[in-house]
């Protein structure tokens, strides 16, 4: 990933990122130049998409293959009543560019499947993952491990919440491989034993919580600051307000 320069303009959008010494001219720079991959522009997708554009993610490109229904409003943010039919990729690219208008949005009208992940994957510096089925949750942690493209995962169910960063093609400070998703989640639920949030329900701004917290460890990768979530499994329950770190590594979870 290289630097990009930034117009007036986009040092005036960007002031207060760039007045922090952690991230500066340099790391906004860094933004700009990211290209962002966001799987599903649901629930978590939704903020996650409205806050990488806000920080000003050069290119962001959008996977999802559904409209807009009534239901989506309680909790996907980016898509208005008006755009109620409409494909999910326009309207939230119609979104971002009323927000930034220095956001490149590539729309990837689709679902994914293995015969497409790994081209498109490799496209991007960085993939979000806001899907909402175990499938595509495994095929993307997978082909991301392949491609070696770090992944920012998140769930939700009904309360609760997890966000996690994955990067096992690399190694710890200790020369330890990083664990894959499969260290954390072996296989996927029996079908039909984990209920949908169409059955279950599902807090709307839960999903808020969640996807922002996945644009945050986004940018963190992305600018170098901080400590992205590589190991740790972060846990939120909304119904308490509190949140929990599960730490596990390759070949174990505790």
């Amino acid at each position: 990933m290289t630097a990009a320069t930034l117009d007036p303009s986009e040092i005036a959008r960007y002031a207060r990122h760039i007045v922090l010494p952690e991230i500066g001219g340099a790391g906004q720079q860094r933004l700009k130049a990211a290209r962002v991959l966001v799987i599903g522009a649901g629930g978590l997708g939704a903020p996650a998409l409205q806050y990488l554009a806000a920080a000003g993610a050069g290119t962001l490109g959008i996977i999802d293959d559904d409209v807009v229904s009534l239901s989506n409003l309680q909790r996907q943010v980016i898509h208005g009543t008006a755009d109620i039919g409409r494909p999910k990729v326009e309207s939230a690219a119609a979104a971002i560019g009323g927000l930034n208008p220095h956001v490149t949005v590539v729309p990837h009208a689709l679902r994914l499947h293995a015969e497409n992940a790994d081209a498109i994957f490799r496209q991007y510096d960085l993939v979000v993952d806001g899907s909402d089925n175990f499938d595509t949750r495994y095929l993307a942690a997978d082909t991301a491990e392949a491609a070696e493209v770090p992944l920012v995962t998140g769930a939700v169910g009904r309360f609760d919440g997890s966000v996690t960063v994955l990067k096992p093609y690399e190694s710890d400070a200790e020369g330890r491989p990083n664990p894959s998703y499969r260290d954390l989640f072996p296989e996927p639920p029996p079908p039909g034993t984990v209920p949908s949030c169409a059955e279950a329900g599902i807090l709307g701004a839960l999903t808020g919580v969640i996807g922002t917290l996945q644009a945050m460890e986004a940018i963190k990768l992305i600018t170098g600051i901080g400590e992205p979530l590589v190991g740790r499994l972060l846990l939120y329950d909304a119904l308490a307000a509190q949140f929990n770190t599960i730490r596990y590594r390759r070949g174990m979870t505790r």
